[in-house]
């Protein structure tokens, strides 16, 4: 049996609501302008195929910790999303069996170092430092799900003030749709996530800032920026 040359890092994990068990989070994927407002208001007004992007397993926050303002930029956007949590995998998954994958959902925020997003976009560069960086990915415990999708209210204030305010059903890929097309790149597998996209209201976020959001009928989501 090979030995380690050193510990390897511990798995990186969500809580699942009303259980002791854990939910072991195999990597983040990532969906890119997938409200029609908000693909408006980064620069787009169109339907094309949803583009995914990537983070981290160990970019997680756990839900009740504060989140570290990161390195390198003045300009970090909150962006709060659906999160799909899946116990099931595949490839080439048919829309009308996509929902069969998900085992739960939680309220994420796809935090955003904007000023490095916008650089790397002029010089046609890959986005990551922009979105895979530490502390980049808060989230809610997971709710276990069956049935169809949620379709509610999303929205996320800063310090009481309300930036974004949509519903789910706003977003130009489905929920199953997008598991879909996910699969079609990757073969999908138990314990990963799919932040499905964001509505308009993104925005500045500075050290002492509270942050609060919540998708109706899955949860809640608080932090401080520190």
């Amino acid at each position: 049996m090979s030995q380690y040359l050193f510990d390897p890092p511990a798995v990186t994990t969500v809580p699942v609501e009303g259980q002791a068990a854990v939910f072991p989070v195999r990597r983040i994927l990532c969906v890119g302008r997938n409200y029609a407002a908000h693909r408006r208001e980064m620069g787009g007004d169109d339907r094309d195929p949803p583009f995914f992007f990537a983070k981290p397993a160990d970019a997680i926050v756990p839900p009740g910790e504060n989140v570290a303002y990161p390195p390198r930029t003045s300009n970090l956007h909150h962006e709060i999303e659906l999160v799909v949590a899946l116990k099931a995998g595949g490839a080439d998954v048919p829309v009308d069996r996509a929902l069969d994958l998900v085992f739960g959902y939680a309220v994420g925020v796809d935090m955003t170092r904007r000023d490095l997003q916008n650089a790397a976009k002029d010089k046609g560069q890959p986005w990551e430092a922009a979105k895979g960086f530490d502390a980049s990915a808060p989230i809610s415990a997971i709710k276990p799900w069956t049935g169809p999708a949620p379709q509610g209210r999303i929205r996320l204030s800063v310090n009481g003030e309300t930036r974004q305010d949509a519903t789910v059903a706003d977003m130009i890929w489905a929920t199953a749709e997008i598991i879909s097309e996910a699969s079609k790149l990757w073969t999908l597998a138990p314990g990963d996530l799919i932040y499905t996209g964001t509505p308009e209201g993104v925005g500045p976020l500075v050290r002492g800032d509270r942050v609060e959001g919540e998708v109706e009928g899955v949860g809640k989501l608080a932090f401080k920026v520190v």
